[in-house]
């Protein structure tokens, strides 16, 4: 019932949308914003969280996805595919984030060095294996291409396959074969990263 009502939301945002795409105005409508936010803001948050890994920067980021939508003109689509473009902006937005954590770790590890060590933590092992893999995966993440990062993001939040090609903009029969090249590619990746770890 909720899923029917939201989109059913979409789609009247979507119709707002066209109507003043069509009336040549490049901002948005109040109202018509709200819905898509209210609409896609939790799942946006989801899927940032599954590729950052903390749940208030995933919500920053999120915020930030909003704010670049409400900013900029209308987005050129016929058909008003604002989901799709929220999604990628959300994964673009969300890959830098992990890059930018990568090189500020790198930075923080040379400068470990010249430290003296902290004291040993009293954490089970367990947990420090749990983060140090949760860790590896966003390193390999960001050493992807983009796009194979989104699809691999996507997927693993939930998406279908019909909703990986609407957010990616491709056809629904190359989804499979993308998410299999980065998948082997991710793979690949990741066990050359185990043995240099």
């Amino acid at each position: 019932m909720i899923a029917e009502s939201a989109e059913g939301l979409g789609q009247m945002a979507a119709r707002q949308y066209s109507a003043q795409r069509s009336a040549g105005e490049t901002g948005w409508d109040p109202s018509a914003f709200e819905q898509v936010f209210l609409e896609h803001f939790s799942r946006v948050v989801s899927v940032l969280l599954r590729l950052i890994g903390d749940r208030a920067q995933a919500e920053e980021l999120a915020n930030e996805v909003f704010l670049k939508l409400y900013r900029q003109p209308l987005i050129p689509a016929p058909e008003g595919n604002v989901g799709g473009w929220l999604y990628r902006t959300a994964t673009n937005l969300g890959i830098d984030a992990v890059r930018a954590q990568a090189k500020r770790m790198r930075y923080e590890e040379q400068s470990r060095h010249m430290a003296p060590p902290p004291e040993k933590s009293a954490d089970p092992l367990s947990e420090i294996l749990r983060e140090e893999n949760c860790q590896r995966v966003r390193t390999v993440l960001a050493l992807l291409k983009p796009a194979q990062a989104q699809v691999l993001v996507l997927r693993h939040s939930g998406f279908s396959y019909q909703e990986l090609a609407e957010c990616l903009g491709v056809s629904r029969g190359s989804v499979g074969t993308m998410l299999m090249r980065a998948e082997a590619e991710f793979q690949r990746r990741y066990v050359a990263s185990e043995r240099k770890g």
